[in-house]
């Protein structure tokens, strides 16, 4: 998914090109059943109709005439309700048919505007075609007589529609991406610094780390019924499904909706997980923005552990054959989750050796170069 940046907001594709087409050679088609033989008077309102009064025109398929009136109710995301006066109209209107090309109505304030500029010229009907409407936005008792389609509530950009003077020339229909959240997947071996760089990323970008360790054992502790649940398996020596676990995600995540974004540490751990939490994540209306990979030489790493060892007492971390264990094991499920991730273009490996300030820059060099310009 192409997300796009104008000024300071993004937005997300929402209306293809294609589905656009179609609409657009629907009204037309409409337009011209209505009024055989005749030879109608089209009159766009600028500025943001001027795309598809073009295609209009082209889908056509009668003589007719077309004039462009200028009309702007828009200032940055939301509706003035205020309308600018009558730029001009070139056709002699009276006895003719003149159709109205609007590229949205919403509000409707501008058609209070077109009914009052035609109801003393004496025209022979009045009719409104409009690609895009908001029924609830609506406010007006005026008739809509051709909808191309009927949208929700959303600032859209695109197709001759703008945000501060941006975005009109992108061929789809983009929507206002309303959070641009940061969701960040960690990978690394035992002793390659997820932890404590998990914490730097999280102060710095404002995200929560959800780490499946601390899930599990806060659940597990509160005797929460997911924590109950999990830990019959674990009390037989089983793996706690997968279900289990994303559901404790979820409610992890739901919990923190107001987050600048979230740091997943610990899962996903296959396919099949990453998987779920796209899924989840897609119907919060989110998605990963990266899979970061902290890559050291093992030896170094084994150094790290067993010096760790003598500190924190940690068996396995005293141990070197326990120690290249973990990291076989590493590599045999995350081999086929870096493949997940690359066919997305969501994988980063980061060097994971230098000091603390030195790995955090390379992890914040990419995550800010995740935003992703306009596409012209």
């Amino acid at each position: 998914m192409i997300v796009v940046r104008l000024h300071d907001k993004y937005f997300e594709p929402f209306i293809s090109a294609a589905d656009i087409d179609r609409s657009v050679a629907r009204l037309a088609q409409q337009v011209s059943s209505d009024f055989p033989g005749e030879e109608p008077v089209f009159v766009a309102v600028l500025n943001g109709a001027f795309m598809f009064a073009s295609d209009f025109m082209k889908k056509y398929p009668e003589d007719c005439k077309i004039s462009f009136v200028k009309l702007a109710s828009y200032h940055g995301t939301s509706s003035s309700g205020q309308v600018r006066h009558l730029v001009g109209l070139e056709e002699n209107v009276e006895g003719r048919t003149v159709v109205v090309l609007e590229d949205i109505v919403d509000s409707g304030n501008t058609l209070v505007e077109i009914h009052r500029i035609f109801s003393g010229m004496n025209v022979k009907n009045l009719r409104v075609a409009t690609l895009f409407y908001k029924p609830e936005a609506y406010k007006q008792s005026l008739p809509i007589d051709y909808v191309g389609m009927e949208l929700p509530v959303r600032f859209i950009v695109g197709y001759g529609l703008d945000y501060d003077g941006l975005g009109r020339n992108l061929p789809e229909i983009y929507q206002l991406k309303e959070k641009n959240m940061i969701n960040l997947v960690l990978f690394g071996k035992p002793g390659a610094g997820k932890g404590t760089q998990a914490a730097f990323l999280k102060e710095k970008y404002h995200l929560v780390h959800i780490s499946t360790g601390d899930v599990f054992r806060y659940n597990i502790k509160n005797k929460t019924e997911l924590g109950t649940l999990a830990k019959q398996y674990i009390d037989r020596g089983e793996l706690v499904p997968d279900e289990v676990t994303i559901n404790m995600l979820q409610a992890e995540v739901e919990h923190n909706m107001e987050a600048e974004g979230f740091i997943f540490d610990g899962f996903p751990r296959t396919t099949a997980q990453a998987e779920a939490l796209d899924r989840l994540l897609e119907s919060k209306g989110m998605g990963i923005s990266a899979t970061i990979a902290l890559e050291a030489d093992d030896e170094v790493l084994i150094g790290r552990l067993l010096e760790r060892g003598k500190v924190s007492g940690r068996s396995d971390d005293q141990d070197e054959s326990k120690i290249r264990y973990r990291f076989e094991e590493y590599n045999e499920k995350t081999a086929p989750l870096i493949g997940y991730y690359k066919e997305q273009g969501k994988f980063y490996s980061v060097n994971g050796i230098g000091s603390i300030e030195e790995i955090t820059a390379r992890l914040s060099g990419v995550i800010e170069n995740l935003e992703t310009a306009v596409n012209k």
